[in-house]
């Protein structure tokens, strides 16, 4: 599956007790820096507004404006969403989307894909779907896959339909955009098994290797079962990186010195993974800037 390759998830999300909000000019900078460190993908999440019931909201651009707004201020590295979710939007028009995001980008998007999700609170905030969440995003799937790969999708679903749908105009690469679809469980694997050139799973409790390569084992078990060739599938892992911690207070994030921090992406490239997809936090240029010798070790392996 190619080289090993280091995304940069810019952060989107308000932060911090006073709701800080990240202005554009500095999430572009932050991409423009990201580049120029050598990040091989910069990408955006996709979430709406948090609301919770014991402090207040944060909520988060949205995603899709943003990755095309940094496709248009980038030129070299890949732009993706990670990950763009199923449950915010009408599966044709995703298709649109991603076409029209590879336009912008001339060929430089990775289209990430997930299931979506209700917490905390979004869902139910925007009068989106709170139910049958995956059962919806599999249906998804089954307009999105054809659009993307062929061009055309004739489908009806319990929740979705696509009647004699054309996917016109098309993009610089027509049915070959690349597909991440991520998630932690079994559906999730299963689907990037059948329809994706990537599959991503996301760090939850511990930046560690051992919480994520148990992941690895059940997507080859997968693949097998399916008779998918396990090595055309490239394996992803994503976490949160504070290069300003240095103590490990936080385990679900990834710190320390730029050796540690160099040593821990190198172990999941060791045990398989082809990509590591890093969310930054705090979303400041000192901190994306640390990141720029981590980068430096591991390119020089």
């Amino acid at each position: 599956m190619g080289s090993f390759q280091l995304g940069i998830v810019l952060p989107l999300m308000q932060y911090g007790p006073d709701r800080v909000t990240a202005r554009w000019p500095d999430i572009r900078a932050l991409a423009v820096r990201a580049e120029e460190i050598g990040f091989d993908t910069i990408w955006t999440p996709d979430e709406l507004l948090w609301v919770y019931p014991d402090r207040p909201a944060q909520g988060c651009w949205d995603g899709i404006s943003m990755i095309g707004a940094i496709a248009a201020v980038t030129s070299t590295a890949t732009v993706g969403t990670w990950v763009l979710s199923a449950l915010h939007r009408n599966p044709g028009i995703i298709a649109k989307t991603v076409e029209t995001l590879d336009e912008i980008s001339g060929g430089r998007f990775v289209f990430g894909l997930g299931a979506g999700h209700v917490w905390p609170g979004q869902a139910h905030a925007f009068g989106l779907p709170e139910d049958h969440v995956f059962d919806r995003f599999e249906e998804a799937l089954d307009v999105i896959i054809p659009l993307l790969r062929g061009g055309h999708a004739d489908f009806e679903g319990i929740w979705h339909a696509a009647r004699d749908l054309r996917q016109q105009p098309v993009g610089p690469r027509p049915n070959a955009v690349p597909i991440l679809i991520g998630g932690n469980g079994p559906r999730g694997q299963r689907a990037a098994a059948r329809h994706a050139e990537i599959y991503s799973c996301y760090i939850e409790e511990r930046a560690h290797v051992d919480e994520a390569a148990p992941r690895l084992a059940s997507l080859d078990a997968i693949c097998a079962e399916i008779g998918r060739d396990p090595a055309t599938i490239g394996r992803s892992v994503g976490m949160y990186v504070d290069p300003t911690l240095v103590d490990g207070t936080r385990p679900s994030r990834l710190s320390g010195t730029t050796e540690e921090m160099a040593d821990a992406v190198r172990s999941f490239r060791a045990v398989g993974f082809t990509r590591v997809e890093l969310m930054l936090d705090p979303g400041t240029m000192p901190a994306l800037d640390a990141l720029a010798p981590v980068l430096e070790l591991i390119r020089a392996d």
